[in-house]
């Protein structure tokens, strides 16, 4: 067994609810904590509307490439497409990390490449793991990134 992270996004329809349903089907039987939602700006330079974003910590036996197709999948249940790079979406999920795992895989980066660029991973991580996520690296993110709650408290 050991740790992994995913983030998950979106900014089309309820969020809220793309958020939770993400979660559900990323996690599967596994257990797992979810850190807080926030609300960030766009990344990419694409006109669109404020994410929602969080990231989920999964104790797995799951493959980097397992937790890909889980994302995969959970994406497609939301019915996510992916029209414009780094565009609006229903649900964006990204493997961050697997334990101590490398991957070069061109479909599957571990670490992804650029989670400690992008605020709306770095913060949410943060909140989980403070020990992987070191002052200076978050700083250094890029965004704006405003605390809006639990998941739960924001789907009632």
């Amino acid at each position: 067994m050991r740790r992994a992270f995913l983030s998950l996004g979106s900014n089309i329809g309820d969020r809220g609810e793309h958020l939770a349903h993400g979660v559900a089907l990323v996690a599967q039987d596994d257990p797992h904590r979810v850190s807080s939602v926030y609300e960030t700006e766009p990344v990419g330079g694409v006109i669109q509307d404020e994410y929602w974003n969080l990231v989920i910590e999964l104790v797995t036996e799951a493959t980097p490439r397992e937790l890909l197709a889980r994302a995969v999948l959970a994406e497609a249940a939301r019915g996510r497409t992916r029209d414009v790079r780094w565009g609006p979406r229903t649900l964006d999920v990204d493997v961050l990390l697997v334990g101590e795992e490398r991957s070069d895989d061109p479909e599957i980066l571990v670490p992804h490449p650029r989670m400690y660029e992008r605020s709306f991973v770095l913060v949410p991580l943060h909140e989980l793991a403070p020990e992987l996520v070191s002052p200076t690296q978050l700083e250094a993110g890029v965004g704006a990134v405003t605390r809006l709650g639990t998941l739960e408290s924001l789907r009632k």
